[in-house]
This record gives structure tokens, C-alpha cells and sequence, in this order.
């Protein structure tokens, strides 16, 4: 489900096929507008560099890591020249359809993983792309999960949870979301863009789109 703001989006989507690995990630980039997707286009074509780069190296934590350093490079960061308009938060995964194993990373953004109508959480390390130069790099943790038949992952930004509207106009709220997903996580996926789809936009109502 892919609702830009504007024209063009400081979020992203992006995948890549790895020999049997299925690479995927969703990106949200700090701002909006062209800020938001100067940043998207950046940390897309790093995506892209990364990925050649390690070659058959498939390991998320490894991916974001390379991604992390790739952009502060590009960037040209320092630790007392940063600002937040430089900042990204990514879910990234990888798929192993054959071995039925999912591995994932991610900065500030989880991944939830739905099984048997419970919702767990996997929680993302709490620091964003773009490490400063200077300053000792930090790693990304590497989670590696055993998947069954009927397994449901849900990947995202904020954007969704942040929207304002509903009687009072406050946030629709993490809790919110997962409970939405819960309700729905067993229909088929085009049902269940519709149903996100449809629910986001009756909650917004007259509201400004947030993200």
C-alpha cells in the first residue's frame, strides 16, 4: 500500500531477486516533498550499490550496515554537522522461499510476523541509516526466523499509524494498526489493501494527510 504525500515521496519500496533469495525493504526518509526524496533517491541506488557489492552476501544486518555507511559517505555526515532532515528509518528482509527462512534488520522500524492469529513483534535496532563519520560505527542485529505454512509479515512505515483523524481527530495509533491487522491478516492480500486502504481514508476523513 503505497500512498505518496506529494508528487514525489520521502518513502520507499524497493526488492531484489538474489539468486534464491527475495531481498525487500520499505524505507521512510525524515521529511517530505523533495527533501524527503532527494533522501529516497539516495538510499535506493545505495540499496542497489550494496547489493553488488556483497554480492551473494545476503544478510540483512550486513545490507544495512554497507547501506548505513554508504549514505553517510554520500552524505558526507559528521557527527556535529548532522541534522534530522539526513535521516532514514528501513525494514529490510530476506526471503528464502526454498528453506522457508526469513532473515531481517532494521533501524527504528519492526516487523511484525503473524502465526496462528498471535502478533509478534520483531524489534528493529534503535538508531537510523547514516552513521557519522568520526564517530565508531554502530552494528545492526540480524534476527533469522523459521517460517511455517500460513505465516502472514508485515512490513512499513509510520505513516499509517501518524495519521490523524477518526471522531477526535487524534493518531490512528500502533495499537490500532495491529489490531487491524490481526482482524484481517487471513484474507487475501488484495482484500487486505483494499480493507487498509479503505480504513485509512475514513479515518483521515477531512484531515490532511500526515505522511
Amino acid at each position: 500500500l503505497f500512498r505518496p504525500k506529494d508528487v514525489v515521496s520521502g518513502d520507499f519500496y524497493w526488492s531484489s531477486k538474489v539468486n534464491e533469495y527475495q531481498i525487500y525493504a520499505v524505507a521512510d526518509c525524515t521529511g517530505h516533498g523533495v527533501p524527503g526524496a532527494f533522501m529516497s533517491i539516495v538510499g535506493y541506488n545505495q540499496l542497489k550499490l550494496v547489493i553488488n557489492k556483497l554480492g551473494h552476501d545476503t544478510q540483512p544486518s550486513k545490507i544495512l550496515d554497507e547501506l548505513s555507511k554508504g549514505i553517510s559517505e554520500t552524505l558526507h555526515q559528521k557527527y556535529d554537522e548532522s541534522t534530522a532532515k539526513d535521516g532514514m528509518d528501513i525494514t529490510l528482509c530476506s526471503l528464502n522461499y526454498k528453506k522457508k527462512e526469513l532473515e531481517f534488520s532494521g533501524a527504528f522500524n519492526p516487523m511484525f510476523l503473524i502465526r496462528g492469529g498471535l502478533l509478534q513483534e520483531i524489534k528493529a535496532n534503535k538508531f537510523p541509516i547514516g552513521i557519522f563519520l568520526g564517530r565508531e560505527a554502530k552494528n545492526f542485529t540480524n534476527h533469522k526466523i523459521g517460517l511455517e505454512k500460513g505465516d502472514v509479515i508485515y512490513i512499513f512505515s509510520d505513516g499509517y499509524a501518524d495519521q490523524f483523524g477518526g471522531p477526535k481527530g487524534k493518531k490512528f495509533m500502533a495499537n490500532q494498526f495491529r489490531n487491524l491487522l490481526l482482524k484481517i491478516h487471513a484474507k487475501p492480500m488484495a482484500e487486505q489493501k483494499r480493507i487498509l486502504d479503505t480504513t485509512l481514508e475514513e479515518w483521515r476523513s477531512s484531515e490532511e494527510q500526515v505522511d
